[in-house]
């Protein structure tokens, strides 16, 4: 009788053990399934987000090949498109020509230009003498001689000037007093290279006008906005059309007098664009800054990121 109760007791502790081993297998097992489904979703997630990104990129790259077209301008409603499902891109396009070209500024030393040059350094907060050190040393770089200006600096120790014009706007970084303003933040803003050199009106920021003689901060804010069309945005479908500096002319109310102190400095429409493309798919946006000379033929690819 002690036997048989003996071996039930063996049965009943082999049973519990074997189901307490089958528990913890099962808990590993259902651990472990969890995992994988955790892993499983992660992954689809990360697939998802690829595409995403993917398809936005292309969208990006949709409207800049739009864009580059020698026929489309910035009143062409195909800038901006939807293709439903969250899918689609808008494009900006401004004139270059609205920044201050840096060589144009410099070349022939003509006092105007160079007026307007030390004006937008002052807004920028620099003071008179190291506006005026800027300014020597930057026509002392790109001069063809070796002759110093008051302000200036030619050829000293390990500094030698380039006598030649500016290949690139970071290359102010290694001129001789730019220092107070290579040190600012955003200070390529409103500068370029890349333009043909007169202020172009209709793409022309506040900051650029505001060095201009005769420009007040109303006549400035108005024009601004007046010319960003009713959505507020530049460079778009929606944006007034001038058709001559006269007609820009009447609407700043500016007299005979006062346009004509202004000649041979501004411009419209110049040929070089900064194009903006932004493509989305659903929440994911990416972006593609392209600065072309648009023409009757293929546009030329001055600069390009993304």
């Amino acid at each position: 009788m002690t036997r048989y109760r003996r071996r039930g007791v063996e049965l009943r502790d082999r049973s519990g053990s074997s189901l307490l081993l089958v528990f913890w297998a099962i808990t590993l097992l259902s651990m472990s399934v969890i995992a994988w489904a955790k892993w499983i979703n992660q992954d689809i997630a990360l697939d998802g987000q690829a595409n995403r990104d993917s398809e936005a990129r292309a969208m990006a790259h949709s409207g800049m090949a739009l864009a580059l077209h020698p026929l489309v301008g910035r009143q062409s409603p195909q800038l901006t498109k939807d293709f439903g499902s969250q899918l689609g891109y808008r494009v900006q396009m401004v004139g270059e020509g609205g920044k201050l070209n840096v060589n144009w500024l410099l070349a022939g030393e003509d006092p105007r230009k160079l007026n307007i040059f030390k004006l937008w350094l002052e807004r920028m907060g620099l003071d008179f003498h190291e506006r005026e050190v800027l300014v020597d040393c930057l026509l002392d770089y790109v001069d063809a001689d070796n002759l110093k200006r008051l302000n200036g600096m030619e050829d000293e120790g390990d500094y030698h000037p380039a006598n030649r014009p500016l290949l690139t706007l970071d290359e102010l970084r290694d001129v001789k007093g730019c220092e107070p303003l290579t040190n600012k933040p955003g200070w390529k803003d409103n500068l370029t290279l890349y333009s043909g050199g007169l202020i172009d009106v209709l793409a022309a920021p506040p900051e650029v006008f505001r060095a201009l003689p005769g420009f007040g901060d109303a006549m400035i804010e108005r024009f601004v906005t007046y010319r960003s069309g009713k959505d507020g945005i530049l460079g778009n479908a929606d944006d007034p059309i001038f058709n001559s500096l006269r007609e820009v002319q009447l609407f700043l109310g500016l007299n005979d007098v006062q346009f004509k102190a202004l000649g041979g400095l501004l411009g419209m429409r110049d040929p070089v664009m900064h194009i903006t493309a932004k493509g989305f798919s659903g929440k994911v946006i990416r972006q593609v800054d392209v600065v072309a000379r648009k023409g009757a033929s293929n546009p030329a690819i001055l600069y390009w990121t993304e």
